[in-house]
Order: C-alpha cells, then sequence, then structure tokens
C-alpha cells in the first residue's frame, strides 16, 4: 500500500505543472507577436508620410513612431521629466497636457532643457513624432518649441521583449515542482517501506 500513488496529489501536481508548461508556450508566442509588432514599428519610422494624431486607443498601434501633427488649443497643465536630446544628452523633457482643437486631450512633449526648470508654453500647432505614453499615445515636437532643443525622437528599441526569459522562468518552475514531488514521492515510499520493516 505504501507504493502506491497519492491520486489527489498527483492530479494537482501534475495540473499544476501544465499549467505552468502552457504559460511557457504562450510567451514563446508572445515573443514571436512581440518581435513582429518591433519590426512594424521599425519600418513605421522609415515612412515620412504624415498621419492623423490618435485620438481612440484602437488607432495607437498604426500611429506610434509616424509624423504627425496636433493643435494644442489649451495648456491644462504642465510637468518635467527626465529625457535626452536628439544628441543623447541627459537633461529635462518639458511636457505639458493640452485640450486638442476639435475635442480630446493628449500629452505633448514639446521641447529639451539642460536643467530643471519650468518652461511657460502658450500651446499651438505642433509638429512631431507619435510616441507610447502609457495606454495613450503622445506627440513630440519636432522641431521643439521656441528656445527648446528637440528631444529625442521615440524609439521602438526602447520597448523590452522579455518574453523568452519568462518563458524560461515557467519550463524552470515546471521542472522543479515535478523534481521536487518525485524527491517527496521517494522519501515517501522509503518511509513507508522503512515503517513495514520495523513492523
Amino acid at each position: 500500500m505504501a507504493n502506491r500513488l497519492p491520486i489527489i496529489p498527483t492530479i494537482i501536481v501534475g495540473a499544476a505543472i501544465a499549467v505552468m508548461i502552457a504559460l511557457g508556450f504562450w510567451q514563446l508566442a508572445r515573443m514571436d507577436e512581440k518581435k513582429a509588432m518591433l519590426a512594424r514599428f521599425a519600418q513605421a519610422q522609415t515612412l515620412d508620410t504624415p498621419v492623423a494624431f490618435p485620438r481612440k486607443a484602437e488607432d495607437i498601434d498604426n500611429a506610434l513612431y509616424r509624423r504627425s501633427s496636433v493643435t494644442c488649443a489649451e495648456v491644462l497643465s504642465q510637468r518635467t521629466t527626465p529625457g535626452h536630446n536628439e544628441a543623447g544628452r541627459s537633461g529635462i523633457a518639458q511636457m505639458a497636457r493640452c485640450r486638442l482643437g476639435g475635442g480630446g486631450e493628449a500629452e505633448v512633449a514639446f521641447g529639451w532643457t539642460p536643467t530643471p526648470q519650468v518652461v511657460d508654453w502658450s500651446g499651438g500647432t505642433v509638429q512631431g513624432i507619435v510616441g507610447p505614453a502609457g495606454t495613450e499615445a503622445r506627440l513630440v515636437a519636432n522641431p521643439a518649441a521656441d528656445g527648446l532643443e528637440p528631444l529625442a525622437r521615440p524609439d521602438p528599441a526602447d520597448i523590452p521583449n522579455n518574453h523568452l526569459a519568462y518563458a524560461g522562468q515557467w519550463f524552470f518552475f515546471a521542472i522543479t515542482a515535478l523534481v521536487i514531488y518525485i524527491l517527496a514521492l521517494r522519501r515517501r515510499t522509503q518511509g513507508g517501506g522503512t515503517r513495514a520493516r520495523d513492523h
């Protein structure tokens, strides 16, 4: 009786291992999807034809890294964040939240300064490159606002593709769970055999 495989624990561990393996293969599929997306974004960088600035979430992917323009009808707020200029020098990105002409809102990165400061900006028509901003898109001005330097262009190479590492982690977890369970079964069997001999 001591050598019988415990049915319920085996089912639970087997199901967990199966889920981990499935997640590993899902991450491999996501890796291929991410590669294709990054290749599409790299191709978009070479296109000169401007696109309409995306005002809906479903339009963002097709506009990223393309040239576009917006009219900042009203500056709603301003902030600064670390950023790089076109030469790669570290400094401050000047950001403004705008009410757009025609409706809606968007963030505009309107220039770069070498030192921390808030540069007053009154808005207007801005040309630039569409970049990602969380679940939204922002326009990175190029040329920059008067008196400021242009920020570095948004680059799809900055988007990480860590799915291979994630897949490896899931496969490692699955192997580890299997090894631990086998060792636990062996210990259980050896313990059962010892008790039987004692009797």
